[in-house]
C-alpha cells in the first residue's frame, strides 16, 4: 500500500491527499527551482519542475506542483512576493 501525505493549505482550507513519493519528487524540485532562480511565476515554477522531472514523473505535474506549493506556503518554507504581477514565488530566509 502506498504511503499518503496530507497537504496544508495556506488559507487553512482542506489539503490533499498524495503518494509521499510524488510530494518529496516534486518538494525537491521546487524548492531546487527556487534556489536556482530565485524567484519566480507559477507558470515559470510548474515549467522548471516539469522539465526537472521530465521522463520520471507519471501524472499532471502543473496539478501536483499547485497541491505542494499551497503546502509549501503553508509550511513557510516558500513565500508569495508581495505586490508583484505577475505572482512570484521565492523560498522563505530564515
Amino acid at each position: 500500500m502506498e504511503e499518503k501525505i496530507l497537504t496544508k493549505h495556506p488559507a487553512r482550507k482542506h489539503g490533499v491527499n498524495i503518494s509521499k513519493k510524488k510530494y518529496e519528487l516534486i518538494r525537491k524540485a521546487i524548492i531546487q527551482s527556487l534556489r536556482t532562480k530565485g524567484k519566480l511565476t507559477y507558470t515559470d515554477l510548474a515549467r522548471a519542475v516539469k522539465e526537472k522531472l521530465k521522463g520520471r514523473f507519471e501524472g499532471s505535474i502543473p496539478w501536483y506542483v499547485e497541491s505542494v506549493k499551497l503546502d509549501l506556503e503553508a509550511r513557510r518554507v516558500i513565500e508569495r512576493i508581495p505586490k508583484t504581477k505577475p505572482q512570484l514565488y521565492r523560498l522563505v530566509v530564515k
